[in-house]
């Protein structure tokens, strides 16, 4: 799976080594993405999404249903992803949306 956080669409950056003698080597900078479950009490149902730590933060302040509405808003939980590009659990949620906008 890709080091892309589900939520805040967090990805990998690019950068320069410096060495003390100022030679640059070029490097990643990945973002802090752990796996966690999440429970959905509308649903009833447990999902599990890589996330960021920023987004670990926004979801314990927001909740989780308010959050994952407004990542479909924004297009990181996205419709259009396919379903190889999508744990399990989020086939489901995108199932619903498409669903819920008579796709």
């Amino acid at each position: 799976m890709a080091r892309v956080c589900q939520i805040t669409g967090k990805r990998p950056h690019s950068g320069n080594n410096v060495s003390h003698a100022n030679n640059k080597t070029r490097r990643r900078f990945y973002p802090n993405l752990h796996t966690k479950r999440f429970f959905i009490p509308e649903e009833g149902k447990w999902i599990t999404l890589k996330v960021s730590t920023n987004a670990i933060k926004t979801i314990n302040k927001k909740g989780i249903t308010e959050v994952l509405k407004e990542a479909r808003q924004k297009g990181t939980l996205s419709l259009k992803l396919a379903t190889t590009k999508l744990s399990p659990n989020l086939k489901v949620v995108r199932d619903e949306d498409a669903l819920s906008l008579n796709l």
